[in-house]
């Protein structure tokens, strides 16, 4: 799979509350086009206005889960960014919240990864969670028997 062909070209809004971490994804999707936001009220605003393809959204700063919950009432997928470990409680909350998956951020290098497996999950009918916590498992055993 070749991430930047499925995501070249999406339309994407990211949100955080931390301007480094916007810098940092716009440089590793320079091949989408990208609309930030650093304030609950100004991602909210945009949310309604515009059809993007896909909702970036940090949970902890800018209140996520709200975001989270306009986004799915316009219908745009999100992917939550979260910089706290990923209990089975947090990932419970966030798959019943009703977001398309989430990054770590301590795996952001791999957003384009992430939001290829969203998409092609969202043209192929399935689930995006299956993938991505497929993903995550290989790359935990991985870094698990790298740390050994």
């Amino acid at each position: 799979m070749n991430p930047e062909k499925i995501i070249e070209g999406k339309y994407a809004l990211v949100v955080d509350d931390e301007q480094d971490i916007l810098d940092t994804v716009e440089d590793l999707l320079d091949m989408c086009r990208l609309e930030t936001a650093s304030t609950f009220h100004e991602a909210e605003k945009l949310l309604m206005k515009n059809a993007y393809d896909i909702a970036i959204l940090d949970i902890m700063g800018v209140d996520g889960y709200e975001l989270l919950k306009i986004a799915n009432s316009q219908n745009i997928p999100a992917l939550m960014l979260t910089a706290q470990a990923s209990t089975n409680e947090n990932l419970y909350r966030l798959c019943e919240a009703g977001a398309a998956y989430y990054v770590p951020k301590n795996k952001m290098h791999e957003l384009d990864t992430f939001l290829a497996d969203v998409f092609q999950a969202i043209e192929e009918g399935k689930n995006s969670w299956e993938k991505g916590l497929e993903r995550l498992c290989i790359s935990m055993t991985l870094n698990s028997v790298e740390d050994k």
